[in-house]
């Protein structure tokens, strides 16, 4: 299957961040982003959740290295909008997941893309939305 657009959630990119397993794969669909042979979508509350756990590990100049990094890069940054916090509260009520994790399955369902994660507690949305596995990742 072709996918034309995919979805990251903040695991994803922290995998890709600190050389984790299935960072690679990240590193490989943001180079077929950049080359324009695909879009990467990510929403700001899941770019909020990779720069508060970088700043909190690293500082805040690292954050502000990540956030200008991601925002130079081929992810489409995707507003926390009213229409996209009640799609949100969907995936939230109904499945043991953190808020940052029904923003992105929402984004997916949304924009009808893959999820790209490792986070192993997408696995209770299997169903309603396609997940994409980060090979190697563990959570």
């Amino acid at each position: 299957m072709r996918v034309n657009t995919l979805v990251l959630d903040s695991f994803a990119i922290l995998a890709f961040l600190r050389g984790e397993p299935g960072g690679d794969a990240v590193k490989t669909w943001l180079q077929r982003a950049q080359a324009g042979r695909g879009r990467l979508a990510l929403s700001t509350i899941n770019l909020g959740e990779v720069l508060y756990i970088v700043e909190r590990r690293h500082g805040l100049a690292r954050a502000a290295q990540v956030l200008a990094f991601l925002q130079a890069g081929p992810l489409a940054l995707y507003e926390a909008t009213l229409p996209r916090v009640l799609a949100a509260a969907h995936p939230k009520a109904r499945f043991p997941i953190a808020l940052a994790d029904a923003f992105a399955a929402a984004l997916a369902q949304e924009l009808g893309a893959p999820l790209l994660t490792g986070d192993l507690k997408f696995k209770a949305l299997e169903g309603t939305l396609t997940i994409y596995r980060l090979t190697g990742a563990s959570s």
